[in-house]
């Protein structure tokens, strides 16, 4: 928020305009190497196959591996009630297999999916003394498989630190000597910047559609079925692209609000980041055009609103009726007008148990006019202060919760409140995001004019350095992300809800990792759409 006489400030909060623009309303993607209809037999056929080879696949190692290929391949949602008593089956099993590819396998598909797996499960691999001994050192595919299945560690398992950082240490030195060859190469390339379990799995699927035909032992089927899917997806996408690009058009164009994000594709591929699956394309459009109408409401409080105009549009929106237009300054009638629009428009399309929303947009709104009447005050808080307040304001409960909506009968009313509560899953997650957006942020030198980030706090309250407070603020986010661990432990039975929010955690990571801002400035995350959403994979 800041004051909107200050021209000073008005120049350096301007954003950059769209990257895309009019792209996806007129962009006519390329035709397809065969018909739909003939890739959909096709995949149809392809996916008959697979589950046979489910029901023929007797060792586990084998199983196992299945299970892994689909999951890197992107087409584990065609799949899902084969691969859960796959694993069922891989957890009551007597494991014999003294490999260190094999255990640390194991012991992550386990975790992902919710069943415990004790983190001595690694001990067989140490010496006396404790540390993992040195032959282990010689097995980078071993080693690789040790560093992503660690990094789903949770809080009280020093002994998973210790395995991060001994494998983190050899595939370095490995990766150095190039003594590593494709694909294996790419794959601890990839890892050391982002381990798997950090990494968004369709960016990673692109990866690897590349590199599965050079894995021994690959399994030609999958890759047919995971190129086709892959391809008919993109065709839906291209579609919601379209639509939501028309949508916002429009929106943009009658609002005339020129100080905004135009960052449509972005919230798009946000969304698509939770839910890339066909069956839950009213929820990947829903939360995309959330996410539009709350960076709308944002950057009026952050960018541009005074703070008399901050409180008249808190108080318009806790009103949540026409009548309340009457109060806003001219330049935010319409945006509230439509604001009223949309959402009567989602709620008719929902349950009686998914209107809830409203209430989660109200209580964002009063999480920015707290935030804008401490920059209008030019209030210090304290560290702890400041990562209550701009978690909340994070939006991500917000986008949580909405991500809940559309799932019909499989939605249960404990599953809804127990994301709607505001858990510890949900909390980690806007931490992580928080804190990673607070550090680029302040790397590029260009905060936002609202209060002050936590990295400012933390260097303010405590007197350390900028690389210090990075520091402490990093050791935070390793500590959510054992939490974010620790909830699929936890709630296995709500598993499927607890994986969105995984998903909205990892995306945290795609678009402020390495000190960025992707989101604000979408020219560092053109590469990936265009990937995801404009290059067909060739077939």
């Amino acid at each position: 928020m800041v004051s909107r006489d200050s021209a000073v400030h008005e120049e350096v909060l301007g954003f950059e305009p769209s990257v895309w623009g009019d792209f996806f309303i007129n962009y006519e993607p390329q035709p397809l190497q065969r018909s739909e209809t003939c890739m959909q037999e096709r995949a149809e056929k392809l996916k008959g196959d697979i589950r046979t080879l489910f029901g023929t696949c007797n060792d586990m190692s084998a199983r196992m591996n299945l299970v892994d290929s689909i999951q890197h391949l992107g087409i584990v949602h065609l799949f899902q009630e084969q691969i859960e008593d796959a694993l069922m089956s891989i957890h009551e099993s007597e494991f014999r297999r003294s490999s260190l590819y094999e255990v640390a396998l194991r012991f992550r598909l386990l975790r992902e999916h919710g069943f415990w797996v004790p983190p001595d499960a690694f001990n067989k691999f140490k010496g006396d003394d404790g540390r993992f001994r040195n032959e282990i050192a010689n097995d980078p595919r071993g080693l690789l498989s040790l560093y992503n299945a660690a990094h789903l560690l949770i809080h009280g398992e020093p002994e998973l630190e210790e395995a991060i950082s001994f494998a983190r240490e050899q595939l370095k030195l490995m990766s150095q000597d190039n003594v590593l060859n494709p694909p294996l190469a790419c794959q601890v390339r990839r890892a050391l910047t982002l381990p798997l379990p950090r990494t968004f799995k369709r960016v990673e699927t692109i990866c690897y559609m590349l590199e599965y035909q050079l894995e021994e032992g690959n399994i030609p089927i999958l890759l047919d079925l995971a190129r086709l899917d892959f391809n008919l997806l993109q065709h839906i996408h291209l579609k919601e692209l379209k639509a939501i690009s028309e949508w916002w058009k429009d929106l943009y164009g009658y609002m005339g609000l020129s100080y905004i994000r135009d960052r449509t594709i972005e919230g798009y591929t946000w969304s698509y980041m939770m839910f890339y699956e066909e069956g839950f394309a009213f929820t990947r459009i829903f939360v995309a055009k959330l996410i539009a109408l709350v960076t709308v409401m944002d950057d009026t409080y952050d960018a541009h609103a005074t703070i008399e105009e901050c409180h008249q549009l808190n108080t318009a929106i806790q009103r949540w009726d026409k009548s309340a237009i009457s109060i806003l300054p001219e330049y935010l009638k319409k945006y509230y007008s439509k604001l009223l629009i949309n959402f009567k428009e989602f709620e008719d399309q929902v349950t009686d148990n998914e209107k809830y929303m409203v209430a989660c947009f109200q209580k964002q709104s009063t999480y920015y006019l707290q935030e804008a009447e401490w920059s209008n005050q030019k209030y210090k808080p304290g560290f702890k202060d400041q990562v209550v307040l701009s978690t909340k304001s994070s939006a991500v409960q917000l986008l949580c919760v909405a991500a809940m909506v559309g799932w019909g009968g499989t939605m249960t009313t404990e599953a809804f409140e127990w994301v709607a509560s505001g858990n510890a899953a949900v909390i980690a997650c806007a931490k992580i995001g928080r804190f990673m957006n607070d550090i680029a942020a302040f790397k590029r030198g260009k905060n936002k004019g609202d209060v002050a980030s936590s990295v400012e706090c933390h260097m303010n309250e405590t007197g350390v350095t900028s690389e210090v407070a990075f520091a402490k603020i990093n050791a935070l986010v390793e500590d959510e992300w054992r939490t974010t661990n620790q909830t699929r432990l936890e709630h296995r039975t709500l598993l499927p809800m607890v994986q969105r929010i995984v998903n909205f955690t990892v995306s945290m990571v795609l678009f402020y990792d390495d000190k960025k801002d992707a989101y604000t400035f979408g020219t560092l995350l053109r590469e990936i759409v265009e990937s995801l959403f404009v290059k067909p994979v060739p077939i």
